[in-house]
């Protein structure tokens, strides 16, 4: 089909909503309330453990199951053998439309998009891998297209329905720690390659892959052993790095807790790669190996905040309140609140929320929970999306709140590559050399999705697009 046709027919299309799918209406139909009829893509690797989750809550019917890589795909097929199964998206459109209530998109990151769009105009509740998006204007669609079609949608960052993200709301709404001025947040990723070369020559595609498809909006180019299954996610082209796999778990409670919006400014410094003396390599089709990166947000209750992102190894000063043998986070990473009365500490995966120096655990009473938790913590991330299919329970990120995180993630991404940039020039005597802006704060005009300063980081912004798959 013709990419272009189809992305026009969706956007036209006004077909209405119901919670009813046709082929459920014969005699032995179960009731809307009780069943989500959902099309799921990328059901290998993460998406198999998203799966896995809807099928804990024992209200979720597959119609269909898409992956581009049947080995990747293997156990999920086998799983659910009776469900049809595709590598093109675009046929579970044609074919199944009319027959499911919900999408799950968790294919690689530069997909979410292409992929999850045409299904959300068609009023299709949506749950999205995170980050949401590949680039920030796929993020600012994503979001209008969901309030404009009022669906039902989470991201798939399920640290949003834990219990410590809502403790750390009331411990700062307690007013324990006073305003916050700086947040810390670190991760141990990458865990994957990067900072490395672009690869050369190719390696034979494996039969049950299908490379064109799995490339989808991305320029064509040689499969290499180098861009799977998981290494994708260290390459401009398909994967946001470090900081886009684990800044919307991590940042999440932070961009919660402060109501935090679009930044108005960052910047970065990563890793500097040499192949040779005082020969610099150009890595730069390839997230940095580490990199530092300095967001500041302007908020009505706690004036300025600066966040502040280490990855690759690289983390935040240690609190002079820790007491030897303390640690700050787990291994995974974590985020220091910097209060002008105190400190607050929240682990990466258990979201955890204690005071510095510690002793005032014991000298404070915890505040009474008061915001409304979700079944299942984190584990209920999935049973959360699906109640509020069925019975329009306000899920834990929807793309309201997911899109704008999503955003800061990725402006902190802009700052990288901004670093990374390097421009090749010849000078008069025919010596080619890189001549690079180097470390760059970029100024960010949230409402209008540009950077005010830095016309290069604005191609960024949008992103591109092989021809046929462009995104409107």
């Amino acid at each position: 089909m013709d990419r272009r046709k189809f992305i026009k027919n969706t956007a036209a299309s006004s077909a209405a909503f119901t919670i009813v799918p046709s082929f459920v209406l014969g005699k032995t139909h179960i009731p809307p309330s009780d069943t989500l009829y959902m099309a799921a893509f990328g059901v290998g690797g993460r998406g198999a453990g998203v799966m896995e989750g809807l099928d804990q809550t024992k209200k979720v019917k597959y119609v269909a199951l898409c992956d581009v890589d049947e080995r990747r795909a293997a156990r999920t097929f086998k799983k659910h053998k009776n469900v049809a199964r595709y590598k093109d998206f675009r046929q579970v459109y044609d074919k199944h439309l009319k027959d499911i209530d919900a999408i799950m998109v968790a294919t690689p990151d530069h997909t979410h998009a292409t992929i999850a769009l045409p299904f959300m105009r068609e009023k299709k509740h949506a749950y999205v891998e995170k980050p949401l998006t590949h680039n920030i204007a796929e993020a600012r669609l994503m979001t209008q297209v969901a309030r404009e079609q009022g669906i039902v949608t989470q991201m798939g960052n399920q640290g949003a329905s834990s219990d410590g993200s809502r403790e750390a709301r009331e411990w700062l709404d307690s007013g324990i720690i006073g305003k916050v001025k700086k947040v810390d947040c670190w991760t141990n990723r990458p865990v994957w390659p990067q900072g490395v070369p672009l690869p050369q020559g190719k390696d034979p595609i494996p039969e049950e892959l299908d490379w064109n498809l799995w490339l989808g909006p991305a320029s064509m180019r040689d499969y290499n052993e180098s861009y799977l299954p998981f290494k994708w996610r260290g390459w401009w082209d398909f994967g946001t790095g470090a900081l886009g796999d684990m800044g919307c778990h991590i940042m999440e409670t932070p961009f919660s807790v402060l109501e935090l919006g679009y930044p108005t400014e960052a910047e970065a410094s990563c890793t500097t790669n040499w192949v040779g003396d005082f020969v610099e390599a150009d890595y730069s089709a390839s997230c940095p190996s580490s990199s530092i990166v300095r967001l500041k947000f302007d908020t009505e209750s706690h004036g300025q905040i600066e966040l502040n992102w280490y990855d690759g190894g690289l983390k935040p000063d240690l609190p002079d309140e820790l007491k030897d043998g303390e640690t700050i986070g787990d291994n995974g990473g974590g985020s220091i609140f910097y209060g002008t009365k105190g400190i607050l500490v929240c682990d990466t995966y258990s979201r955890n929320a204690r005071l510095l120096p510690s002793d005032l655990m014991d000298m404070v009473n915890k505040p009474a929970p008061r915001l409304p938790r979700v079944a299942g913590g984190t584990g209920g991330h999935q049973q959360n999306f699906v109640d509020g299919c069925l019975s329009g329970t306000p899920t834990s990120s929807d793309f309201e709140k997911a899109g704008k995180l999503t955003e800061s993630v990725l402006m902190g991404n802009l700052a990288i590559r901004a670093y990374q940039y390097k421009n090749r020039v010849t000078n008069e005597n025919g010596r080619s050399f890189f001549e690079y802006p180097g470390r760059k704060k970029i100024h960010w005009d949230g409402a209008n999705m540009r950077v005010t300063n830095f016309e290069k980081a604005n191609e960024w912004v949008k992103g591109s697009y092989r021809k046929g798959w462009e995104i409107s």
